[in-house]
């Protein structure tokens, strides 16, 4: 019996030895180390603000409203996957529309199936404008969708530039 609480006291006594602390920080393989250095020293990607943002949305929007992809279809309502700000100076830009441009409360997403009006049952189209980060030259990319369904899709490329205030168009594909 005492050797068992000699022993157990010398086990207790290195187990607390082993949890002492130093000031060494642990360093675990999956972290990222990064020299302060290079850190310092690394180029920062130019982004846009959330004006610009806005202002290439309406600007590729206004395209494709052009193009005017929901002709020969019966749809009742057009989607913009777009911050409300936008969505609502397209609803202020083009207020009788036909289609009507619509929040996205109004939608109806299910998977494997076309997009559908709450308020009629009936098939609508989603436009949709993905910004990327400028480029070197101070231009941007985006890509410019719209979507009924699997049969109904596409998209074109835009290349944007800024001209004063304004984003204008340099390029579609």
């Amino acid at each position: 019996m005492k050797t068992k609480i000699i022993f157990s006291g010398a086990a207790l006594g290195l187990l607390l030895a082993g949890c002492g602390t130093n000031d060494e920080k642990i360093y675990f393989a999956s972290e990222v180390k990064i020299p302060a250095s290079v850190a310092v020293m690394s180029p920062v990607a130019p982004s846009l603000s959330k004006a610009d943002e806005h202002q290439i949305d309406m600007v590729v929007f206004g395209y494709l409203f052009e193009r005017r992809f929901w002709d020969g279809g019966d749809y009742t309502a057009l989607f913009l996957q777009a911050d409300d700000a936008v969505v609502d100076a397209m609803i202020r830009k083009f207020p009788n529309h036909v289609p009507p441009i619509k929040q996205s409360y109004h939608i109806d997403l299910r998977a494997n199936q076309s997009p559908l009006d709450k308020d009629t049952g009936k098939p609508v189209m989603i436009l949709g404008a993905d910004v990327s980060d400028p480029d070197a030259d101070g231009t941007v990319d985006v890509i410019g969708r719209w979507y009924a369904g699997g049969a109904v899709q596409g998209f074109y490329t835009f290349k944007l530039k800024k001209t004063g205030d304004d984003w204008t168009i340099a390029s579609v594909k």
